[in-house]
């Protein structure tokens, strides 16, 4: 697993067989909870409780290790940031709770098949047709996202590795125009093709 989204890993705990609808239920419930309740030690509540839901779904630590490597330097980044303007225990809660909602979106999409998923949520919001939504066009949305959120942290490290390549790895523009420029491509090229599928208008 090398993105804070996971790749679907089967197995037969308990998560693994619990159907999408309640996890997906659970999920929400828990990131609300997350967002209302502050403070740093209950950030660090949160970061424990997913790990332990990651060990009942039988992830390994090098998996969970990975899931949260490419969010390292964002989390150093903000728990800086957060720690010089609003001092260190806002800074412990952010980044905890950020921390919290990958692992347990980690888990959600590692205990669950992405068809699954999507066909859930497609029939979730099937009786909002008479409003206009297209529960169709929604899960086709949320599979893009979870296709691109994996693909946009892999040409971030590409784009970091060339920069330290060039002895330019402490230059933000080298680190971050490409990634921009190259980010921008892929979603045009994605566009690009959905049109020519005659799935985008």
């Amino acid at each position: 697993m090398s993105a804070p989204l996971g790749v679907h890993q089967p197995g037969t705990s308990l998560l693994h067989r619990t159907t999408p609808g309640p996890k997906l239920v659970a999920l929400l419930l828990f990131s609300v909870v997350v967002l209302m309740v502050h403070g740093p030690w209950s950030a660090v509540g949160f970061v424990a409780g997913t790990l332990v839901l990651a060990t009942v779904a039988g992830l390994s630590a090098r998996s969970v290790l990975a899931a949260l490597r490419r969010f390292a330097v964002v989390a150093a980044l903000l728990l800086a940031f957060n720690a010089w303007q609003n001092g260190w225990p806002r800074a412990i809660e952010v980044v905890g709770d950020l921390t919290a909602l990958i692992l347990a979106a980690t888990v959600l999409t590692a205990t669950t098949a992405v068809n699954d998923l999507l066909d859930t949520i497609v029939r979730a919001l099937g009786p909002f047709r008479r409003l206009g939504v297209d529960p169709e066009r929604v899960g086709l949305a949320f599979s893009l996202t979870l296709r691109a959120l994996p693909g946009t942290l892999e040409l971030a490290a590409e784009t970091r590795d060339a920069a330290r390549a060039r002895g330019l790895e402490r230059s933000l523009r080298a680190r971050t125009t490409p990634l921009v420029l190259r980010v921008v491509a892929r979603a045009r090229d994605t566009g690009d093709a959905l049109h020519a599928r005659g799935i985008a208008d």
